[in-house]
């Protein structure tokens, strides 16, 4: 691990501060809230900045706040905690699940969620030190290499899949991040917030120089909203979805009101199917429509050498999410 110095901001806008002023002198400079995700590229020596600016003595960003129409939630607010609070479990469900589904206990016990809707891929080759895109190179080496969990949708000309479990809940809950930087303060729709890799290859988001995410708001959800998280791993703990699907269905009785279908684990960003969403609304959610919207689903699916197994996957997936929120046999 190469040295550096670590700094302890005491608010949000002096840690901005420090990260813009570190960029100006021309140094790398990285923030670290929980920290998990920052030490182990500190340790294989991934990234290597000069300065690390700590956001653990930063106050006011780690609680649930009710406000007039939903919640906003600060982006230090561990993951344990999350997936614990009585008003996400009651009125947002899909993020306690989402949240509570991340690693093991002692990394959610420390990690934060600005921290794991911002953490970086978890690629093979971009952990192991290959000059991909992600790294700074130009060429992305599981198009033709190592490909089982990468991208079916969204991909070229990187085929990363975005690891946040919490960011695909909240784009199905159509949130709004809170952002703070050098030139103040923004938001952005949390669909605005991810980026195509055809947009940059290099980044997963629209976050500028020296921007933090800072809060996160999330809108009352109507009566009738139903709301979960399914995640398949190829192991039990401590990794990443293989294939996620994060469901917002608002019902009228047996009909589909509203719904909202983000997949995770197969595309370089949260990746919501609009048109499956459209096969429910308006219907009674029998078998017969929920197999249609699963098939839906995974229309555009463009798979790679060795990830074709996750059509499938993804179709079934959404129809036992489905089935399983409905009731329906």
């Amino acid at each position: 691990m190469r040295s550096f110095t670590n700094v302890r901001a005491e608010d949000l806008q002096g840690a901005v501060s420090s990260v813009a002023k570190a960029h100006g002198d021309g140094k790398r400079a990285a923030y670290a809230g929980g920290g998990s995700d920052l030490l182990g590229m500190l340790k294989e020596r991934i990234v290597e900045p000069d300065i690390v600016v700590s956001l653990k003595r930063v106050a006011g960003h780690a609680d649930v706040e009710r406000m007039d129409g939903g919640v906003r939630i600060g982006g230090l607010m561990t993951l344990t905690e999350l997936a614990a609070h009585p008003r996400i479990l009651d009125q947002y469900r899909v993020l306690a699940e989402a949240a509570g589904s991340v690693a093991t206990p002692q990394i959610r016990n420390v990690g934060t969620l600005a921290g794991n809707i911002c953490q970086r891929p978890w690629c093979w080759y971009y952990r192991n030190g290959f000059p991909c895109y992600k790294a700074g190179g130009n060429q992305c080496f599981s198009a033709t290499g190592e490909n089982q969990f990468h991208a079916i949708f969204g991909g070229g000309p990187s085929y990363i899949v975005h690891p946040s479990d919490t960011a695909v809940a909240l784009v199905a809950l159509d949130a709004t991040f809170e952002l703070t930087g050098p030139m103040g303060e923004r938001v952005l729709g949390a669909e605005e917030f991810f980026a195509l890799p055809s947009v940059n290859p290099a980044r997963e988001n629209t976050l500028r120089d020296a921007e933090v995410l800072a809060a996160v708001t999330i809108p009352l959800t109507a009566l009738g909203t139903r709301s979960t998280y399914h995640k398949v791993m190829d192991r039990e703990a401590w990794t990443h979805a293989v294939v996620s699907a994060a469901v917002v269905l608002g019902m009228q009785g047996d009909v589909c009101r509203a719904a909202r279908i983000v997949l995770g684990g197969v595309a370089p960003v949260p990746w919501r199917v609009p048109a499956a969403e459209q096969v429910l609304v308006g219907s009674q959610l029998d078998p017969s429509t929920v197999r249609e919207a699963a098939q839906t689903a995974i229309a555009g699916a463009r798979v790679l050498s060795r990830n074709a197994y996750k059509i499938p996957l993804t179709r079934g997936v959404v129809e036992r999410t489905l089935l399983a929120m409905t009731g329906v046999d």
